[in-house]
């Protein structure tokens, strides 16, 4: 059983996996108004847990501002069975933001990040199927916490004209 688990570990590090563990941002301190719900309150806690960053409430104190432009949800019909009832929806989230110094100056432009997942669909499942939306939702939202911490991470001051 050791000789098993000591392989696990060795392929695993051969392999180059690392755990995540904490991100580097190119600021100290971040604030992020409005961070009472949505994505903006998850940020908020993911950079608070998992960065070298501090979130603070001041903006006047912060050495960047993270500020959402935009946060939409749509549902699109994907596919239509033979009778012409649905059976694919494809969900959206999009997230626009940007990252700034709180002096004109951008650390990152206006970004836009775009999710999609399909999802089957059937009358006769609705709160299945509602339960579900919800919860791709959810997961679409997680997954774009990750996507905005990894580009606010690579971000730089970009020079004033």
């Amino acid at each position: 059983m050791r000789a098993l688990a000591l392989a696990l570990l060795l392929g695993s590090a051969a392999c180059g996996f690392q755990l995540r563990g904490t991100a580097s941002l190119p600021f100290e301190t971040i604030h992020v108004p409005n961070a009472t719900a949505g994505i903006a309150l998850e940020i908020k806690r993911s950079i608070q847990a998992g960065t070298d960053a501090r979130v603070v409430d001041d903006a006047k104190a912060a050495a960047a501002q993270l500020l959402f432009l935009e946060e939409s949800r749509r549902k699109d019909i994907l596919s239509l069975t033979a009778a012409g009832r649905v059976s694919e929806y494809r969900l959206f989230y999009r997230v626009r933001f940007r990252v700034s110094d709180g002096t004109g100056g951008d650390f990152l432009p206006p970004v836009s990040i775009q999710l999609f997942r399909d999802m089957t669909y059937d009358d006769s499942q609705v709160l299945a199927k509602e339960a579900e939306e919800q919860l791709l939702f959810r997961d679409m939202q997680t997954d774009m916490v990750q996507q905005v911490l990894r580009r606010i991470a690579t971000a730089k001051p970009v020079a004033k004209s």
